[in-house]
């Protein structure tokens, strides 16, 4: 009788342990069922966390082309106005010689036909001496402004620079030849203060 119910609690220890061992089986699946579904969400997360981030490295470098892209604009903008700058800088001054150097050279014109005119009369010498050094520091004025007399007699007609109030017909002269100069013309760099008068052959 004893040696039965030993029997009989043997095995109910038996289906115990069997149930204990399927109880942690089940335990562990569930375990690490519930690990991968975590694993699996973390992963999708980081996928989400990294679409952001590509997104915004994305959004940052169209910013910073942009940025680059008006600096550049900026740039050119400011190396042009200091370009106009100059220029404009450059043309103010050119004027402002040439202004002054127009409202001198009538006065010259005087002097040098005052110079013509007392020439031949030896009694005036003193005069035309003292006249003389009055033209010639005209003259020098002149050249330290850098401001030139345009060439004329022999020099090919230029309506740039010449101004021709009389034409003649001449076969032994060149077509279009500056034969005679009747008001000096004067240039400053590249303007024309005034325009040379002069005749033309052919």
């Amino acid at each position: 009788m004893v040696d039965k119910k030993h029997r009989q609690a043997e095995a109910c220890e038996a289906e115990i342990t069997e149930s204990e061992a399927s109880v942690s089986n089940e335990n562990e699946e569930a375990a690490g069922a519930y690990k991968a579904g975590n694993a699996e969400k973390e992963l999708e997360s980081l996928k989400e966390e990294l679409k952001d981030a590509k997104n915004e490295l994305e959004k940052n470098e169209k910013q910073c082309a942009d940025y680059i892209d008006r600096l550049q604009r900026m740039a050119a903008e400011f190396d042009n106005f200091k370009k106009r700058s100059v220029k404009e800088k450059e043309s103010l001054y050119l004027d402002a010689i040439s202004d002054v150097a127009g409202a001198f050279l009538p006065v010259m014109d005087n002097v040098e036909r005052a110079l013509k005119a007392i020439s031949a009369d030896e009694s005036t010498q003193t005069l035309k001496n003292g006249v003389e050094m009055v033209f010639k520091q005209f003259g020098d004025v002149l050249k330290n402004l850098e401001i030139e007399e345009i060439k004329t007699v022999g020099e090919q007609f230029d309506p740039m620079r010449h101004n021709a109030v009389m034409h003649v017909e001449d076969g032994s002269l060149g077509h279009n030849i500056v034969i005679e100069e009747f008001q000096k013309g004067y240039i400053y760099k590249e303007k024309v203060i005034r325009y040379s008068m002069v005749k033309v052959a052919n």
